[in-house]
């Protein structure tokens, strides 16, 4: 997902107004209420007018319906919400709404924190980092209680990007493999680099995503789970986020982003090894002698069988005082 507030290009400062006024309009009606303290968020489901879009998103709105609210309250937990606030605005865009059309087709779906809204755009095949129509809400929902918990002030977007992941989902087999390819590869990023990756193509995109994800990841495992949560709450409180991860944390930005990228060492070390050709042939050289072997032992119990039941066939054959044994 994309958060709308780091976007200026194209028509989406205009989405954003609009969304953001007909949310005032939405918040502001009779019968919405504040959840109560401990309760997840409510989700108002809206979906966009099109032509030939009535099944498809029918189908989506119902998934969202069947949506598990009570995970959202491990997000609450992690950027340290206690109250989840007003109701969330969740916009569904079919393929061929005007808004779809200006956002870039790899994007699945946006958030505008500050409109307490977020958009889904449920026609798009899910792409990394979202496997499916719930982790892209719960991402996009994150995104909006990450805003809250910082009071609408600016969290940069690599760590509202990576905290968002983290409370999208666990770490996968998937996010091992996209961090060792960027890691060899791409060479180090320091974190002031990242927010403009996520402004690029699809391929700068996806490093931005792979790398924060990391990064968030790595410091929680450090400094805990309620570290998040904290630094955001510095940052409510007026702090800059350099500032708000040192009264958090106790450690510099600096110093957790050199520890981050010691310990990716391993990965540039090994993995250069591996896919020089002289590896690569030598392991498949070696898969090819151990097929052998094994092609060859098969063989040898084959013939073993085979001389074990020929013997068999002779003594039948020729037992004393007896003719052939039919079978």
């Amino acid at each position: 997902g994309s958060v709308m507030r780091f976007c200026h290009r194209g028509n989406w400062g205009h989405w954003a107004r609009m969304i953001g006024g007909a949310t005032v309009a939405l918040l502001a009606a009779p019968g919405v209420v504040r959840p109560a303290a401990g309760q997840p968020p409510e989700l108002v489901i809206e979906v966009m007018e099109a032509t030939g879009a009535d099944e498809a998103m029918a189908a989506a709105r119902a998934r969202i319906e069947q949506f598990d609210r009570m995970r959202l309250l491990g997000v609450m937990r992690l950027v340290g919400l206690d109250e989840a606030g007003p109701p969330i605005r969740v916009i569904l865009a079919p393929a061929r709404s005007e808004l779809a059309r200006s956002t870039p087709r790899w994007i699945g779906g946006f958030a505008v924190a500050s409109a307490e809204t977020l958009v889904l755009f449920p026609g798009r095949a899910p792409s990394y980092p979202h496997n499916s129509l719930d982790a892209l809400l719960q991402h996009e929902v994150a995104h909006i209680l990450i805003g809250r918990a910082a009071e609408g002030r600016y969290v940069p977007r690599w760590f509202n990007e990576g905290l968002a992941m983290a409370a999208e989902r666990t770490w996968a087999l998937e996010d091992t493999t996209r961090l060792a390819w960027e890691v060899v590869w791409g060479g180090r990023v320091p974190v002031a680099e990242l927010d403009p990756l996520f402004e690029g193509d699809r391929r700068a995109t996806a490093r931005a995503y792979a790398l924060s994800s990391a990064f968030v990841r790595d410091l929680l495992q450090t400094y805990g789970p309620a570290s998040a949560g904290r630094i955001l709450s510095h940052v409510a409180r007026g702090r800059t986020f350099e500032a708000a991860f040192y009264a958090a944390t106790g450690d510099p930005l600096s110093v957790a982003q050199d520890a981050f990228w010691m310990d990716q060492r391993l990965w540039e070390r090994w993995i250069p090894w591996l896919t020089q050709p002289f590896t690569l042939w030598t392991t498949v050289t070696l898969l090819a002698l151990y097929a052998i072997w094994i092609h060859r032992r098969k063989r040898a119990a084959q013939r073993r069988k085979w001389d074990e039941e020929e013997q068999a066939e002779a003594f039948t054959w020729n037992r004393p005082g007896e003719g052939p044994t039919v079978h």
